[in-house]
């Protein structure tokens, strides 16, 4: 049977304290027990259904948790205050000391960040390899790798993980396979793939507000208990703590989130087509013409598309600058980071959310000053949108 995630969170059903729709919000920081043995007990985890302080974990936050676990497919999931707070927690909680890490080399600015610049600083070593070939990958595993981490699509050159591929060599070396699935959730599902882990910046495609940053780590029930120990857990000791009031504001989003992605596919793959018709340096993953289309294709969820992202390459950041003032002048979108806002958001991920990465190795990954990175909103005239995106770049000579 189809693996159907968006089925998975439809089916939970939460109701509030006094019957609502919508379960009830826990605003506290503290909660009481009846006896002081109890408050041991929880301090210990071992009295399921208690709740202690809210760093540790609250009912608003593993109604959330519940739901993205639901969605991946895996047994459970641990709420964070950002995408980076679970990406760090998980990648110190599995790495001592003298641990190595194989990751690739095209992902999030401020990950690449904390593996080349800050992560050092514990003894952990990162090689930073071309994910899309296997045979690099495996020769990068030392006696002292731990993980290999990766992004289902990464940031921003739009390469695909082989799920299914680096799911064996983890098995194979005994290793955690991590995957950041921020760039594609619903259209790929890499806990069924193989993963260990999956990791989502909730703040993107998830919340779809561009008013809340969050992040998750989905796993199995063990992990996440490792996670939140207090003696030893990354997620306590490091103290990213998700918010009650976000939490149960990006739960009410999540039930729309299988909408949203089928629209921002659409509209992203209209663009894709008609930008390269045009001539332009298209990449997108369900053009046939991206590399790793007929392996996308082969994981994905069909019903929810290639995702909303897509970048082109205009040539120079002069140019570049010139076309995302126009549209945004024009109001065909916002000159920003993030991504998954209902508005079309835009930026070069060279001089913004990959500026961390230095010049020379984003020429080694092919990452050019003139690419833009599209994250296409839910327009419901996207002909109307093509048409005013094209009449920019015609006003700059950038359509040959």
């Amino acid at each position: 049977m189809a693996f159907k995630p968006a089925n998975n969170i439809q089916d939970l059903q939460y109701f509030g304290e006094f019957g609502g729709v919508n379960p009830s919000i826990s605003d506290s920081s503290t909660y009481t027990f009846l006896s002081a043995k109890t408050m041991f007990d929880t301090f210990e985890g071992n009295a399921d259904g208690c709740y202690l302080y809210s760093r540790h974990s609250s009912p608003s936050n593993l109604y959330l948790g519940e739901a993205l676990a639901a969605m991946e497919g895996t047994e459970t999931a641990n709420v964070s205050a950002s995408g980076m707070g679970a990406i760090t927690a998980v990648l110190m909680q599995l790495c001592d000391a003298g641990d190595h890490i194989v990751s690739s080399r095209t992902i999030y600015g401020g990950t690449y960040a904390f593996l080349k610049n800050f992560a050092p600083k514990f003894n952990m070593s990162t090689s930073f390899v071309a994910i899309t070939n296997l045979e690099a990958v495996e020769a990068s595993i030392t006696s002292k790798t731990k993980v290999l981490y990766c992004e289902s699509v990464s940031n921003p050159l739009l390469e695909i993980a082989d799920i299914r591929g680096l799911a064996r060599l983890a098995k194979k070396y005994q290793l955690t396979l991590v995957v950041d699935n921020t760039f594609s959730p619903l259209s790929i599902s890499p806990a069924t793939l193989g993963a260990d882990i999956v990791i989502h910046s909730l703040t993107k495609f998830i919340n779809g507000a561009s008013d809340t940053v969050g992040g998750v780590v989905c796993a199995s029930q063990a992990f996440i208990n490792d996670l939140r120990h207090v003696n030893d857990g990354a997620a306590m000791l490091l103290g990213a703590t998700m918010d009650s009031l976000r939490a149960s504001s990006i739960l009410k989003n999540l039930r729309t989130l299988h909408i949203r992605m089928q629209q921002h596919s659409k509209n992203a793959l209209y663009l894709a087509e008609k930008f390269e018709a045009d001539g332009l340096k298209t990449v997108y993953p369900g053009l046939r013409s991206h590399p790793s289309h007929v392996l996308f294709k082969s994981m994905m969820n069909t019903e929810y598309g290639f995702g909303g992202m897509l970048t082109i390459d205009v040539g120079s950041i002069t140019k570049a600058n010139a076309l995302m003032e126009l549209m945004q002048n024009r109001n065909l979108g916002y000159l920003a980071v993030s991504l998954g806002f209902y508005k079309t958001l835009f930026s070069a991920p060279g001089t913004s959310t990959s500026s961390e990465i230095p010049e020379e190795e984003q020429k080694d990954m092919g990452l050019s000053n003139g690419l833009i990175r599209f994250s296409i909103g839910l327009d419901a005239d996207i002909a109307r949108t093509y048409s005013m995106m094209r009449d920019c770049m015609a006003e700059l000579n950038i359509l040959t």
